[in-house]
């Protein structure tokens, strides 16, 4: 018998927010939550949806790995030929969203999206298994294969290229950084009378709201 989807319900019960007791800074308030996933030992703490669209608005989302965060932004890293590159070159605006499920928490966040520097591309480009490094170089990222072994051929090919030699940075992969004006923090709570508090930036200030569940 199939589950009724419609069904399946969890009663919030692990926390509580509000707008006193949050961080000014909503930077600094996603790094306490972040580290307090971390803490629990939740798998890929760091994994997010990356939503982002063309100039007409068609969207397209998938999971990436949020690879630094601070007072510029959220970062990440790509190929610069894949499909959210190109989305980005249409449409430098996109959100994010972090979902911990054991903590009861989501947050959202909107932004601007803009490259970041070649130094932080190749700094964080070092720090990669070199499987990776040479992966960057294999992966025609986004476009249509043939098979696997198409790709796997590519990845032999390159190993056998990068035999006793450092695997620098690919042209065309590097990072970018979203950087936000909107960030909203969400709490699982009783009754789905949810506690939402929202961060929005306006002439450089960022103002706190609790907004209805």
């Amino acid at each position: 018998m199939k589950t009724n989807i419609a069904n399946l319900r969890k009663e919030y019960t692990l926390g509580a927010l509000d707008g006193e007791s949050v961080h000014p800074d909503p930077v600094r308030q996603f790094e306490e939550w972040l580290q307090e996933a971390i803490k629990a030992k939740i798998p890929e703490p760091n994994a997010m949806t990356l939503a982002t669209s063309t100039f007409e608005g068609k969207p397209s989302a998938r999971m990436v790995l949020l690879k630094a965060v601070g007072e510029q932004g959220f970062s990440f890293f790509t190929s610069y030929e894949s499909r959210k590159a190109k989305n980005i070159l249409q449409n430098p605006y996109g959100a994010l969203v972090f979902y911990w499920a054991e903590l009861e928490r989501q947050v959202r966040v909107e932004g601007k999206i803009v490259k970041a520097s070649e130094k932080e591309s190749d700094s964080y480009f070092r720090t990669r298994p070199e499987g990776s490094k040479i992966g960057a170089w294999a992966s025609p990222q986004s476009k249509v294969v043939p098979n696997r072994r198409y790709l796997e051929d590519l990845m032999d090919d390159f190993k056998e290229e990068f035999v006793g030699k450092t695997v620098k940075r690919p042209p065309n992969w590097g990072g970018y950084v979203l950087e936000p004006f909107l960030v909203e923090f969400w709490q699982g709570r009783k009754n789905r009378l949810h506690d939402r508090i929202q961060y929005r930036l306006e002439n450089g200030v960022w103002f706190i709201e609790r907004l209805a569940p």
